[in-house]
Formats: structure tokens, sequence, C-alpha cells
């Protein structure tokens, strides 16, 4: 997978909008202003999602490429380290589920 493939999966959902708050490498995607992924524009491809705090370990227990959120609550974020190691498909499911979670009403 690579950004431009992740940036059109994420746009292409109601209502996000895309900006570098940070800095210049870090692209945060947010929904009603609340951010549900964000990727770093440079060096080895990462990005950072919102999970399931129960699901978030299982994750990270089950693939060595997903680790807690780097400088996010490691209870609601992973990041994912793009390394070829996961399919595109599964990846896409995490941008789509932390998109869900962002966009409920009861976010816990």
């Amino acid at each position: 997978m690579n950004i431009e493939q992740l940036r059109e999966h994420c746009i292409a959902k109601p209502n996000v909008t895309e900006s570098l708050p940070f800095d210049n490498d870090t692209l945060v995607f947010k929904v009603n202003k609340k951010i549900f992924v964000m990727v770093n524009l440079s060096g080895e491809t990462q990005l950072t999602v919102k999970c399931n705090p129960e699901l978030a370990i299982e994750l990270r227990e089950k693939y060595q490429a997903v680790q807690p959120g780097y400088h996010m609550n490691k209870r609601h974020w992973n990041t994912i380290n793009i390394d070829g190691s996961l399919p595109d498909k599964l990846i896409l499911e995490w941008v789509d589920h932390s998109y869900k979670l962002v966009t409920s009403r009861n976010i816990k």
C-alpha cells in the first residue's frame, strides 16, 4: 500500500478533511474535526489509527507490524508499519474501523 492509495480511501469517506497540522511530514485525516488516521510522508511508511482497546491488544499480539500508537493514547491507538507483511485489505479495514469509532456516538 502506498500513501496515495490510503489517501484516496480516506477522503472518499463522508465529511473527511486532510491537513498537516503538526508538521510537514504528518498527514492527518479527520472526520468532524476528529483525527481518525495519521500517516508519515517520509521515511518508512507508518499510519496511526484509532482502535477498540481490546482489539488493539489482540492486533499487537498477532501482528509484529502493529504497535501501540506512537505519540498517542496507547490504549486507543495503534501504529501500523507498512512493511509489506500485512495485506492492504486488512489495513483498509482498520482505517474503516477507526473512522467508525470516531464517528460513533458511543466512543469509549
